[in-house]
């Protein structure tokens, strides 16, 4: 007979108590952690932008070949995350990196909350890049410009930045309407191929499908990951973790010992946890505090962020 495996732990109490005496511990978050600050996961139903699969904007090719489209999908994302605001998912986080010295947090998201809710920046790696970064198109010129919050990034750009009442649906939303016309030209420009006589356009700093991720931070990960302690605790916050090299490091530190808590409102998230595991079913800006609380106390939100 095939043997059972017992469902993992749902015990918060059993958790808090594994989190008070853990020393080194590790967390891989996604887009559920930045759903309950009113973000878009673009996964499964509603996962559509203008009738594009999400997915296929983020390319370099999709750039090549109509840089207006896709400069309007991200100039539109980054309206909406400079309107929203940090959630007690990411400040919970914060918390426990102040709390403990040991916690690394390898963060997929592009929106830039964790780092406005004072998550330490030696203690948090923004694996996908970030929205606010700019940067040339062509690899050769090097140019980037970081934390540009500039809402629109441009003229061309304002129909992404604009606000409609609730009951009525963006423009540039509906598939039925046209997308606005934009010249080339009139897209964000790199300053630096100008002043050498060049034209390259720039580009979100973000990490497409198909790119690598930026210089050295796989290598510090690693580096982090591979050092002769072991890890007590796992956490995978609101992702499938299904995108390498992400979804390597739950094995990576299961085999360093680790336990893994999953924290996702879906309960497929739980497929392949064992009986030593924890799997919440609940939303990270809900739970995280509760599950927090042995180590960071009662959280504390400031009074801007409500």
């Amino acid at each position: 007979m095939p043997r059972i495996q017992n469902p993992p732990s749902n015990n918060i109490a059993e958790f808090q108590r594994l989190l008070k005496h853990s020393d080194r511990v590790l967390a891989l978050c996604g887009a559920g952690l930045s759903a309950a600050s009113g973000l878009p996961t673009f996964r499964g139903a509603g996962g559509l932008w203008r009738n594009h699969e999400s997915t296929s904007l983020a390319t370099p090719e999709a750039f090549e070949k109509d840089p207006a489209l896709v400069w309007l999908f991200y100039s539109w994302r980054r309206h909406l995350a400079l309107k929203a605001k940090p959630n007690a998912g990411h400040y919970a986080l914060a918390e426990l990196a102040k709390h403990n010295k040991n916690f690394m947090c390898l963060t997929q998201n592009v929106d830039g909350l964790s780092p406005r809710a004072g998550h330490s920046p030696d203690m948090l790696r923004m694996l996908h890049g970030n929205l606010f970064d700019v940067k040339c198109f062509d690899e050769k010129c090097g140019y980037i410009e970081p934390n540009n919050l500039r809402d629109p990034l441009c003229p061309a750009l304002a129909p992404a930045s604009e606000d409609y009442p609730s009951d009525k649906v963006m423009p540039l939303l509906d598939p039925k309407q046209p997308t606005p016309k934009i010249k080339v030209e009139d897209l964000p420009q790199c300053p630096s191929c100008k002043s050498s006589g060049k034209t390259s356009l720039l580009r979100p700093g973000v990490v497409w499908f198909g790119e690598a991720l930026p210089d050295g931070m796989l290598d510090e990960v690693d580096a982090w990951v591979a050092k002769d302690r072991g890890i007590d605790v796992m956490l995978v916050i609101g992702t499938s973790a299904a995108v390498y090299p992400a979804a390597g490091y739950t094995e990576e530190a299961r085999a360093k010992g680790a336990r893994i808590a999953v924290i996702n409102p879906d309960r497929s998230a739980k497929a392949g946890l064992g009986c030593r595991d924890f799997f919440f079913e609940a939303d990270a800006a809900e739970i995280l505090p509760q599950l927090f609380e042995s180590v960071i106390g009662k959280l504390e939100i400031p009074d801007e962020a409500e």
